[in-house]
């Protein structure tokens, strides 16, 4: 074996490779001696990975047999040692025969013999005298696509290589690779199959529940997150400026239409300090020019229409179904949503289509899915999966009972582009990789043309969104699918043996499971949606809070919500304060203690409406706790509509007995029309004092003495005031006159009730 092992080690590398196939020949079947021979290999493996291989660019991502292919990338030594006659090769792989082989090669790492081919003509490589550590090497190699030996249509490996040797490995050997693909039917297909690809426009929540007491109602928004995905170069910005030019189907959230609709008319922000007042917000025109750019957009696309705000089908199904009311609002929502897409966009999108998160359903999910009119089911393969009894992929339409359709997305190529696309080296091997599945998809035995349907998540970023760009317009150069929409898909004929079993409820993703919205958020809705309804029948203008209330009912249900607890809970919060708030303006005055001297009088209790609009159907119900000492109207009680004008208060008086002295407390409270009690009740004291006939006559003597004393006084004067006209007469003219003592007058008091 020592003879075998300098064989081995004088060799290069080519002639090495042959001479351990040929052993491993010879010894099969003694694994012990295959293990000897092999035994040199570890330390090659070894260095596999010390260079790091990017690929940037795959040119044309389809060829044909005219084309020059192009491919550039990097390479970055991270070993400590500078590799020394190091060259970039290509080596283009047997063509892989299914699906799962594309899905096992993109999924190998490291450099295989044996596994990996070899490198085609060297004339093509790509040298470098050497490679320092750490040193980011650009390198593009040009390859006429006639001298790459392809053979029949199909999917093939490509492999970009990086082989050198350093100081303490002074042969040369493989010390970096990446793998892509090359998808190859240089002649168009004679079957081409039907490809829908679903372009998302959903965000998350952006608006309160709080508007401005002005004609309009302005907005009041969360913050200015919104104007970033807006901006050029931001996801929705994106977004809209990508699949204007692709063969797309727009599926969106009305809410992000409203919203965004809301800014363009102009909006407020909260105050980031707590108390402080919302502030004018700066993005009008931004909003104005995204909402024209996607209404240019979508003109002769298909639009869907998801329900407004996009409602977390599988939480209303899992969680808040049996919470009363709640799938009352999935109607509403869907009802909504055409008349935003009309309102804003000035095209009628179609309202047909449920899409429950990642597309992973259950028969619970199904039915609320459908409860409000929809009868398709955007889905995904493997949530509705496949048995493989059909030997391909089969369309994307599948009956699934009670005139429901699941449109099932496929899984590989929906996901394709969930990474970080922000580096170009793993935007070019998603986009590769999914031409190659497509390709593949097209090439499965199967006698009639097929539809598949790709849903990528809902709120792609800004270099997702880029990449899957890039890869529609590969599609669009190729020649193996036909663009399609989302109905035509919906509608396509159905494989028979296509499975359509829905998976049971055991079956639901556990990670999903554990992000779905609370019980308690649904219960906390239905309390803010109770306090709604009772607070609208007061109001002369009751829109001016069901729609901004209803809509944000619909954004607390909302998937945007999703890994966000925290957040939604705070929202949800908000809302409930905002509009207790809201209902408090209009109250009972706060009433201080009052006094009631004699048998009758009259209470005033005033009611303050601080709403900008007038409130009416409202009572108001004055209560004894004691109406044996002190009645209220014919008996305990009384009440009076009330009414008020906004920005006033109203008093009403209530006509009150006291048939004893003594304090009793005395309740007013506002009640609906309908007898639901409304705002707080207020307490206060009432004072009656009753005033008996022995007191009434000890008051009357008092007074008939105070009249006689007054008739003595005067007569008394009158005396005085002649004598001293008499004596006037006979006394010198220099002596003055006494006019005597100024009268005086008693007061009295009387009590009054407090107003």
């Amino acid at each position: 074996m020592a003879e075998a092992a300098d064989i081995q080690g004088a060799a290069p590398a080519p002639a090495r490779r042959r001479w351990l196939r040929r052993a491993v020949v010879l010894l099969t079947g003694t694994p012990v001696l295959a293990a000897l021979i092999y035994a040199p290999a570890p330390p090659a493996q070894a260095a596999d990975g010390s260079v790091d291989v990017q690929l940037t660019e795959v040119s044309p991502s389809a060829p044909v047999k005219s084309d020059t292919l192009t491919i550039s990338g990097s390479v970055v030594n991270n070993s400590r040692e500078t590799i020394k006659g190091a060259h970039v090769g290509l080596r283009v792989g047997p063509m892989l025969g299914d699906r799962s082989s594309i899905g096992e090669v993109a999924d190998r790492k490291g450099f295989r013999p044996g596994v990996d081919p070899g490198e085609i003509d060297s004339a093509f490589a790509v040298k470098f005298d050497s490679l320092p550590s750490k040193v980011d090497q650009q390198f593009t190699i040009k390859v006429p696509v006639n001298k790459l030996d392809l053979g029949a249509d199909g999917v093939y490996q490509l492999g970009v290589s990086v082989s050198g040797s350093t100081d303490s490995r002074p042969h040369e050997q493989v010390l970096g690779i990446q793998r892509t693909f090359l998808p190859w039917q240089p002649d168009p297909a004679a079957k081409r199959s039907s490809l829908t690809y679903v372009w998302p426009l959903v965000s998350t929540t952006h608006v309160t529940a709080e508007t401005g007491s002005d004609e309009v109602q302005t907005p009041v928004f969360l913050d200015e997150s919104l104007a970033d995905e807006l901006r050029p170069g931001g996801r929705l910005e994106r977004m809209v400026s990508l699949g204007k030019d692709l063969p797309v189907t727009w599926v969106i959230d009305p809410d992000l239409l409203t919203t965004v609709d809301a800014m363009a008319k102009g909006y407020r922000v909260r105050s980031p300090d707590p108390g402080g007042k919302p502030v004018q917000g700066r993005n009008k025109a931004l909003a104005e020019q995204w909402l024209s750019s996607l209404e240019t957009a979508v003109q002769g696309k298909k639009v869907v229409a998801l329900p407004f705000a996009d409602p977390d089908i599988a939480s209303l199904a899992h969680r808040g179904k049996d919470v009363s009311g709640t799938l009352g609002q999935l109607r509403p929502a869907t009802d909504k949503a055409k008349q935003a897409v009309e309102t804003v966009l000035h095209v009628t999108p179609s309202t047909d289509f449920s899409w429950p998160v990642d597309g992973a359903i259950d028969p619970s999910i199904v039915n609320v899915a459908t409860s409000a009119g929809a009868h398709n089911v955007l889905t995904r393969s493997d949530s509705l999966q496949e048995t493989g009894a059909l030997g391909y992929t089969p369309s994307a339409a599948r009956p699934i009972g009670a005139g429901t359709t699941a449109v099932v997305a496929d899984a590989d190529l929906s996901t394709a582009f969930d990474g970080d696309m922000a580096r170009a080296g793993n935007s070019t091997l998603a986009v590769q990789q999914f031409l190659a599945q497509s390709l593949a998809l097209n090439l499965q035995n199967s006698e009639e043309p097929r539809s598949y349907v790709v849903a990528p998540p809902r709120r792609p970023t800004a270099s997702q969104a880029e990449s899957m760009a890039t890869a529609l317009r590969g599609l669009q150069a190729a020649r193996w699918t036909q663009p399609s929409d989302l109905e035509a898909a919906a509608s396509a004929k159905p494989d028979p043996g296509a499975a359509t079993q829905v998976p049971g409820a055991g079956q639901y993703p556990e990670a999903l499971s554990k992000q779905e919205l609370p019980v308690s958020a649904f219960e906390q809705i239905r309390t803010t949606q109770n306090t709604l309804d009772h607070f609208k029948v007061i109001l002369t203008a009751p829109d001016r809070v069901e729609i901004p209330f209803g809509n944000t009912t619909n954004r607390e249900m909302s998937t945007s919500w999703r890994g966000r607890p925290d957040e939604g809970r705070a929202y949800r919060d908000q809302v409930q304060e905002y509009l207790i708030g809201l209902t408090d303006k209009v109250k009972v005055v706060p009433k201080s203690d009052a006094t009631l001297s004699g048998h009758s009088a009259t209470i005033p209790v005033s009611v303050q409406n601080s709403l900008v609009q007038d409130v009416h159907n409202l009572v108001l119900r004055v209560k004894s706790a004691n109406p044996t000492r002190l009645t209220i109207g014919d008996g305990g009680e009384d009440e009076q509509e009330v009414s008020v004008q906004g920005g006033h208060s109203q008093t009403v008086k209530f006509t009150a007995n006291a048939t004893a002295s003594g304090p009793v407390e005395v309740t007013a409270r506002l009640f609906t029309k309908d007898g639901v009690p409304y705002g707080k009740e207020r307490r206060f004291t009432v004072d009656a004092t009753e005033v008996t006939p022995t007191v009434m006559l000890v008051i009357a003597g008092g007074v008939l003495l105070l009249v006689l004393a007054g008739i003595k006084m005067y007569a008394s004067r009158k005396r005085v005031a002649a004598r001293a006209v008499a004596e006037e007469s006979t006394q010198p003219s220099d002596v003055s006159t006494d006019t005597g003592p100024q009268s005086t007058e008693g007061s009295g008091t009387s009590e009054t009730v407090d107003r």
